[in-house]
Formats: C-alpha cells, sequence, structure tokens
C-alpha cells in the first residue's frame, strides 16, 4: 500500500476540470491547505465565485478522483470555499477601489421587466454569499426603493453616504433623495452626475459584485451612463418575441462601441404556467432571447417564467429569491445569478491569462 502524499493528492486532482476556465482545478491554484491524518485525507477548494454553477459538481469529482487514484485512502473531506476574482480596472480602482466587479443589467427597451431581474439577480448573488450592493441608475424611474421594501433616506458618515441596507444587499437610488411624488426632470449630464456621486461619494467598502439597473433605451443618456461607469461587463434583459432580437441587438452595440462585454441574455416572461392546470403558454410567443444570444455570439444565461409570485414580490417588497415559500420558482432566477457568476470569473481568468502574456512579451 502506498504512501497518501500532498504530491499524489494534487496529481490525483488534476483530472477534475473547471468546465468554464477549461483548466484543472490544480493549476488553477483551487486546492489549498492539504491534510493527511494516517490515511484519511482533506482539503479545500477555493472557487473564482461563491456561486459557482457547478459547485457540488467539482467537490463530488475531488472526491471521487482521490478514491479512485489513490489506493487504500479513508475519509476525504473537501472544504468549498471561494474568494471572487477581482476586474483590473485603473478607472474603477480610482473611483470603486473595494469594488471587484461592476454589472450593468440593461434592456434594448421598457416594459421587459429590467429591474425586477436585477433586484433578483443581486439578492441570489448574496444568497450564495457574495458581497453584493445594488445602485438604481434608473434616475427617471427609480423603482428599486420599492422593490427592494426600503423607506427613509441614507446617512451621512464621514462626509460619505452609506448605503441602505436590506436582504444582505447594500442599495443605493435617486428615489432615496427625492420626493416619490416628484418627477425627476433632468438632462443627460445631470443624470450621469447623479449615477457618478453614487459611486465616488458612497461608502460602497468591500464588494463581490456591484450592479447597476440602467434606464431602458440605448440612447445618449444610456450611453453616458455606460461611458460613466467602470464595467466588469454587461447582462441585457428581453423578451421571448422574435422583435426582441433587435432590441437585444441595439443593446448589445452600444456596449460594444464603449468595449463593454456582454455576459450574457437572460429572457424574461418566457411563458405562463396555469396554476390551476399546469398548461404551459407561451404568450409573447417563444426563442427570442436565445435566438439573439446565438446571433450575437453570447452565452444565453437562462429564462424566467411569467409568475404571480414575481409581480407580487415586486410590490411587497420580499424579493422572489428571498421569499421561502417560492423556492421552485426562484431557482430559476438563482441558475441565472451563477451562470452569470461563471461568466465573470471567464472574462477576469481571460483579463489575467492576457496580462501574463504582456508581461512576458515586454
Amino acid at each position: 500500500m502506498n504512501k497518501i502524499t500532498e504530491s499524489n493528492i494534487l496529481e490525483a486532482l488534476k483530472v477534475v476540470k473547471d468546465p468554464d476556465l477549461h483548466r484543472d482545478i490544480v493549476t488553477l491554484n483551487f486546492v489549498k491547505n492539504v491534510n493527511i491524518n494516517d490515511r484519511d485525507v482533506s482539503f479545500t477548494i477555493e472557487l473564482t465565485t461563491p456561486a459557482c454553477p457547478v459547485r457540488d459538481e467539482l467537490k463530488a469529482a475531488s472526491i471521487r478522483a482521490i478514491k479512485d487514484s489513490i489506493e487504500g485512502v479513508g475519509n476525504v473531506e473537501v472544504e468549498m470555499t471561494s474568494n471572487v476574482t477581482r476586474h483590473e480596472n485603473k478607472q474603477k480602482e480610482s473611483i470603486l477601489p473595494g469594488v471587484r466587479n461592476t454589472i450593468a443589467v440593461a434592456s434594448g427597451k421598457g416594459g421587459v421587466g429590467k429591474s425586477t431581474v436585477a433586484v433578483n439577480l443581486a439578492v441570489a448573488l448574496a444568497n450564495d454569499g457574495a458581497r453584493v450592493g445594488l445602485v438604481d441608475a434608473d434616475v427617471y424611474g427609480p423603482s428599486i426603493p420599492l422593490m427592494m421594501g426600503i423607506t427613509g433616506r441614507p446617512q451621512v458618515k464621514n462626509q460619505r453616504l452609506q448605503p441602505i441596507e436590506k436582504w444582505d444587499i447594500k442599495v443605493m437610488s435617486i428615489g432615496f433623495l427625492v420626493d416619490p411624488m416628484q418627477a425627476v426632470i433632468w438632462r443627460g449630464p445631470m443624470a450621469s452626475g447623479a449615477v457618478k456621486q453614487f459611486m465616488s461619494d458612497v461608502d460602497w467598502g468591500e464588494l463581490d459584485y456591484l450592479v447597476f439597473d440602467l434606464p431602458p433605451g440605448t440612447g445618449d443618456i444610456q450611453l453616458t451612463l455606460v461611458q460613466t461607469i467602470p464595467l466588469t461587463g454587461a447582462v441585457i434583459v428581453t423578451t421571448p418575441q422574435d422583435i426582441s432580437l433587435a432590441d437585444a441587438r441595439k443593446g448589445f452595440k452600444m456596449f460594444e462601441k464603449v468595449n463593454v462585454p456582454v455576459f450574457g441574455i437572460v429572457e424574461n416572461m418566457s411563458y405562463y404556467i396555469c396554476s390551476h392546470c399546469g398548461h404551459r403558454e407561451e404568450i409573447f410567443d417563444n426563442g427570442g432571447g436565445r435566438k439573439a444570444a446565438e446571433e450575437l455570439g453570447v452565452p444565453f444565461l437562462g429564462e424566467i417564467p411569467i409568475y404571480t409570485n414575481i409581480r407580487l414580490s415586486g410590490d411587497t417588497g420580499i424579493p422572489l429569491v428571498k421569499n421561502h415559500q417560492y423556492q421552485t420558482q426562484a431557482e430559476f432566477i438563482s441558475q441565472i445569478s451563477r451562470n452569470l457568476a461563471a461568466q465573470i470569473s471567464i472574462r477576469n481568468a481571460n483579463q489575467e491569462a492576457e496580462q501574463a502574456v504582456d508581461i512576458q512579451l515586454m
């Protein structure tokens, strides 16, 4: 019976590959704290996000790899942790030094449920253990306070606004600062100036993800905001109709114009399932979001059916993914948030590889 060593443990684990990063977990430096006690083995796998969509599969594959490769091994314990990767961006570091990644949630037009998606994606990421903030950048129609169930105004400490915390999310919205019955009538520079203040004058602290709910459309104000915010990438929300392809393409072109990668497309209001008979009705046709993703060459992050409970959650200020009564419905959104987190990890890994090549060529 061969002696169990850290070397042969690591060798055994080289068969376990991250399906998104396409490298084994040893090469990726995910394996930490290897401990051997007689024939028992324990180690930690440190992932690039707590919202990893294949977390359980990697753990099971690692245990199987050890038992299949090392004769006579005893108990194998694997602790799963995470350390979210950082998007390297000089502008971001200067105004958001504690924020690792910034994500815009956008739509080519209004009425597709963009804010509902933004809120639930942010809360779903936090549910998985990430540190998350949410900026209501839709200064003309701020709906985040209602959807998050937040009233009141942010406090000022050390001459900086303190974001209001709810559902494990740090939130800032123009809705906290203006009369809810008063229309916000601003020109583009004023709106972008407000969003800039939400970055530089707010004490966000340390965050893994800061989500920006952008105003709908692709006009001057949206383009100005996208140029103002140092973004890691964006998510485009659409609906199933074929016409959604045109709107998604507009959003994609806007981000392409300012060199912001699109992490993928989310199809909202995909279909309706009758709560009485279970019949599926495709009210708004079918497949527009997936078709848009295929034609634009970006990932399709997932689809969200029409649920009355999503509307109720938004009206009552309890995000669907926080309401334990709706766990089945919430799983759609949770999976989308994990797919998004995986795309962010891929983007950051590619950036790190490119920087390493640049250093070698210097």
